[in-house]
């Protein structure tokens, strides 16, 4: 039933649905398939052969495929070849371009520095009128847990004071 030039139709995978022809047999369990699909490797298990066949040679070309289905009116699967480009080169930088680059950053660097210290001096008179620093947050965490603690032992004083009702 497996053959050269055989119509099949795709049951598994990302070509499912399309019609295919066998191109070539590669050994017992998988043939070399073209049309609608991809042209791949493809199981015979994902394959469902139908009852037409093609004439075409074996490991026929794309071209040939794609003209024999167009005689049996089945339009093949078209694919334009990548164009060829040269990767890009990266080119040293000269010793005067290096120089510019680093007194670029130090010129940046010296006007992140002075923004810094501008920041610093105004954040530390914010805090003061917030509160907001590490040592006042910290002081007001140990008071609310001092809080706390008498709350509760204030209500298991009560409970050990209260006396059981006798019926």
């Amino acid at each position: 039933m497996i053959e050269i030039g055989r119509l099949c139709m795709k049951i598994a995978g990302r070509d499912a649905g399309s019609k295919c022809v066998i191109v070539d047999i590669l050994d017992d369990k998988f043939v070399l398939i073209d049309g609608e699909t991809r042209r791949r490797k493809c199981n015979i298990m994902h394959l469902e052969p139908l009852k037409d066949i093609v004439k075409i040679k074996k490991g026929a070309s794309h071209e040939d495929v794609s003209e024999v289905l167009k005689d049996a009116g089945i339009k093949s699967r078209e694919t334009k070849p990548k164009q060829k480009t040269e990767r890009p080169r990266k080119k040293r930088k000269t010793s005067e371009q290096l120089r510019e680059q680093k007194e670029e950053k130090k010129k940046l660097m010296d006007i992140f520095k002075l923004k810094k210290k501008e920041e610093s001096k105004e954040k530390p008179a914010a805090k003061e009128k917030i509160g907001d620093s590490l040592e006042d947050k910290a002081g007001l965490i140990e008071e609310e847990k001092s809080k706390k603690m008498k709350t509760q032992t204030k209500v298991k004083k009560s409970k050990k004071d209260s006396k059981p009702i006798k019926k």
